[in-house]
């Protein structure tokens, strides 16, 4: 069983950056997508980015020009950089994987990390 572990959230003011870590118990290059995912206050689980085993990647509207999707496979970690964040951007951040399909729906990654809190101050 492969497990994601995110990390590198925390407290910026508006304007600021973090990068979003997310670790995997190994395998990663064999993932056929990683993505990143988001809860807020304000809404359900959303899609943030995706990047699949080929290195395509796709952003959703919230996602475009402000964050950039990567992953690094011989360290087995997908990254999230997330520049001119504003406080609407708060809310909880999780990695997703899934070995068989090449990046499908929210409901149906398999395997999920515990997700890292972002808080973004005005």
């Amino acid at each position: 069983q492969v497990h994601l572990v995110e990390s590198g959230g925390g407290s910026v003011q508006a304007g600021g950056s973090l990068r979003l870590s997310c670790a995997a118990s190994a395998y990663a290059a064999s993932m056929k997508c990683m993505a990143w995912f988001r809860q807020t206050p304000q809404k359900e689980r959303e899609g943030v980015a995706d990047i699949d085993r080929d290195g395509k990647t796709r952003y959703t509207d919230i996602a475009k020009g402000r964050f950039t999707i990567s992953k690094d496979n011989v360290k087995n970690t997908l990254y999230l950089q997330m520049d001119s964040l504003q406080p609407e951007d708060s809310g909880i951040y999780y990695c997703a994987a899934d070995f068989d399909r090449w990046c499908p729906g929210i409901a149906q990654f398999p395997i999920w990390g515990q997700g890292t809190q972002v808080t973004v101050s005005s």
